[in-house]
C-alpha cells in the first residue's frame, strides 16, 4: 500500500468492482459464489474468474468468502489458438458481420449460403420509447395482445436484471410467463421445449439466441408462428440477429418486433448528440431519428471492439517474437 503505483491500482480495481459491475448483469451470487455471466451467450462463465484482485474485491462487495488469487501461467488469445490449425472452417447465421475481420486475422473468405426453405420471417420497423418504463410496458401490453390470440412470444432481454424487470411489468399485466436465464438455467431445456406452445410467453437472455430451433405448435403456426420482441440491442449486431432468427426457421412463420428505450446505455456512447435531442420529439421525427441514432450508436460500438481484437492479436504478435527462445515465433 505505500508504493505509489500500486495503491492506485488497488484503488482503481475497488472503485470498478464497486460502480462498473453490477449484480445481475456481469455477474450472479449463487450458492454464496460469484459466478461471471457472459455477455453474449447469456450464459455462466463456469471455473472463469477476474484477474488483478478484481474477482475479490466483488466478493467482498458482495458479502461472499473471499478466495484465493488465480495467478496464470501462460495465456493465448482465440485468434492465436484457432491458427494454430491446420485447416480452419466453420458455419455461421451471423458471420456477414464479421466478414472483413475473419478475413484480415484467419484469413479466412465469408461464402453466403442460400437457405433451403424460403425464409417467412417478417420485420416490423422498430419503435422508439422515451424511457425504460413506457417500454416495459408497452412490450407487456402487446405480449398481453397476443397471448390472447393464442401467439407463442419470445422477449429477448440482454442481462439477468433487465429478464426480472420484464418480468415484474408482465406480472403486473397479468401475463402469464417464464423467465430463462442465468439464475435459471436447469430448467433450460424444459423451458426451450415448451416455448413454441399456443399463449405461452417466455422472457429469456441471450441464451435463446444461439443454436436453439423452438419447435411450434400446428396452431401457433397457422397464427403466424412465434413472436420474437428485442426489448434492447446489443454491442453487436449479430447478438440481435441470432435472437431475431429464433423465429421463421427451416420455413415455418414468425415475426420479429423491436421495441427501444432512449436510457439504452448503448447509445451513450454517442454522447450529447444533436440526433439524440431530435430523438425525444414526439412523431415520426423522434421515430426516425431514434432508429438512426442506435444504428449509428451500434456501428461505433462494433468498430471498437474490432479495433480492440485487432489491438490484442498485435500485441500477443509481438510478445510471441519477443519471448521466443529461437528468436522467430513460433
Amino acid at each position: 500500500w505505500r508504493g505509489r503505483l500500486r495503491r492506485e491500482e488497488t484503488a482503481g480495481r475497488a472503485l470498478a468492482a464497486k460502480h462498473l459491475y453490477m449484480r445481475d448483469e456481469h455477474y450472479i451470487v449463487a450458492d454464496g459464489k460469484i459466478q461471471i455471466v457472459d455477455e453474449y451467450t447469456g450464459r455462466i462463465a463456469a471455473d472463469r474468474s477476474w484477474s488483478e484482485g478484481l474477482h475479490q474485491l466483488i466478493e467482498v462487495k458482495e458479502g461472499c468468502e473471499t478466495t484465493g488469487r488465480k495467478v496464470p501461467l501462460a495465456r493465448l488469445t482465440y485468434q492465436r489458438f484457432f491458427r494454430r490449425y491446420q485447416r480452419l472452417a466453420g458455419m455461421s447465421g451471423t458471420a456477414r458481420e464479421t466478414a472483413g475481420e475473419l478475413w484480415t486475422v484467419f484469413g479466412l473468405p465469408v461464402v453466403r449460403m442460400p437457405t433451403n426453405r424460403p425464409l417467412r420471417r417478417i420485420h416490423t420497423r422498430p419503435r422508439i420509447c422515451l424511457t425504460d418504463e413506457s417500454k416495459w410496458r408497452f412490450i407487456a401490453q402487446r405480449a398481453a395482445e397476443l397471448q390472447r390470440l393464442g401467439r407463442s412470444v419470445l422477449i429477448g432481454t440482454r442481462s439477468v436484471g433487465a429478464s426480472e424487470v420484464a418480468s415484474q411489468f408482465l406480472t403486473q399485466a397479468g401475463v402469464d410467463h417464464v423467465v430463462l436465464s442465468a439464475a435459471q438455467d436447469t430448467h433450460e431445456a424444459e423451458i426451450i421445449a415448451r416455448a413454441g406452445e399456443a399463449g405461452r410467453v417466455t422472457v429469456a437472455t441471450n441464451m435463446a439466441g444461439r443454436g436453439v430451433d423452438i419447435k411450434l405448435a400446428d396452431a401457433v403456426v397457422e397464427l403466424g408462428g412465434l413472436h420474437v420482441i428485442v426489448s434492447e440491442r446489443h454491442d453487436a449486431g449479430r447478438i440481435d440477429r441470432q435472437l431475431a432468427g429464433r423465429c421463421g426457421r427451416q420455413g415455418d412463420p414468425g415475426s420479429v418486433e423491436t421495441v427501444l428505450s432512449l436510457d439504452d446505455p448503448l447509445l451513450e456512447i454517442l454522447g450529447n448528440s444533436r440526433l439524440l435531442r431530435l430523438a425525444r420529439l414526439h412523431g415520426w421525427h423522434g421515430q426516425w431519428a431514434g432508429r438512426i441514432a442506435f444504428d449509428r450508436a451500434q456501428e461505433r460500438a462494433e468498430r471498437l471492439h474490432s479495433r480492440m481484437r485487432r489491438e490484442l492479436v498485435k500485441v500477443d504478435q509481438r510478445l510471441d517474437t519477443l519471448l521466443a527462445f529461437s528468436g522467430r515465433s513460433e
